[in-house]
């Protein structure tokens, strides 16, 4: 990467020069070299983090505008509902579209600097693979995977609900176990939620209640406390994650159960 390479020939043009030079001894011109080194390293990559600050803003900024405006529309629908829930998705999903879209294209202002540390690029992929996964846009989502960050327990549970649709399921466990390691107290609860699901939908009923026993081991959460009740209690069917609310729906595995609202008359009953 460039600012490795730039750095390395700071350090090695500095201790060099100081070197042959007979400005100072070979410890002190080493000593200068690797601090010139270091200190070209550390100011690109300062200047880089800061680009990429800068984006990650503007991309959230355009998310929370648009959000802002999906809410409202929402809103207005309890005056004026659409004509079916077939029609709100449809708007719903149209107007996200439009704003994620947007969000993308902000991100490729970041592309000019993917060669410049290790890392960017694979921070771009990250974000990318958020967005296209927002928008349902599978086809770009799987191309980001091999490169983006997985160390947030949310990203690791889209890349585990990616698996279960591409019924990748034998490499489900490895992901799992790996990331729960790491995992500290209370952070792992959606993780843990969409192991045991995929579970029970495999009807490997004793190792979902395995997973939500080691679970709650690791946190107090009531949804897991109840699902891991239900399936001690052979209650199949009230396994549910829902309590968890559009932090579970993200994950694109179920659809939320939305019911229409029939406008009521404004002025008292019709004739």
């Amino acid at each position: 990467m460039f600012t490795v390479l730039i750095s390395l020939c700071a350090g090695v043009g500095t201790g060099l020069g100081l070197g042959f030079s007979h400005v100072s001894s070979v410890g002190w011109a080493i000593f200068w070299g690797i601090f010139a080194f270091l200190l070209v390293q550390f100011s690109i990559g300062y200047f880089l983090q800061k680009k990429l600050r800068k984006t990650m803003t503007e991309v959230q900024e355009i998310m929370k505008d648009g959000q802002r405006r999906l809410q409202a529309k929402v809103n207005g629908w309890q005056h004026r509902p659409p004509g079916s829930i077939k029609a709100a998705q449809d708007e719903i999903q149209h107007e996200q579209q439009k704003f994620v879209n947007q969000a993308l294209l902000a991100s490729e202002g970041l592309d000019k600097y993917r060669k410049w540390a290790p890392t960017m690029g694979r921070q771009i992929a990250t974000l990318r693979l958020q967005l296209y996964w927002m928008i349902k846009d599978f086809k770009n989502v799987d191309k980001q995977m091999p490169h983006a960050l997985f160390f947030d327990p949310l990203m690791v549970c889209i890349k585990i609900a990616r698996m279960y649709m591409k019924k990748e399921l034998d490499a489900i466990p490895a992901v799992f176990e790996k990331a729960t390691k790491r995992i500290a107290y209370g952070k792992g609860d959606l993780l843990f939620a969409l192991y045991s699901w995929i579970l029970v939908k495999e009807n490997r009923i004793d190792e979902a209640h395995k997973v939500l026993a080691r679970a709650l081991e690791k946190s107090d959460n009531q949804i897991l406390k109840t699902n891991k009740e239900n399936l001690a209690n052979n209650r199949i069917a009230h396994f549910n994650n829902s309590g968890f609310g559009d932090q579970w729906y993200a994950l694109l595995l179920e659809e939320p159960k939305v019911k229409m609202q029939r406008q009521q008359p404004r002025y008292g009953r019709p004739f």
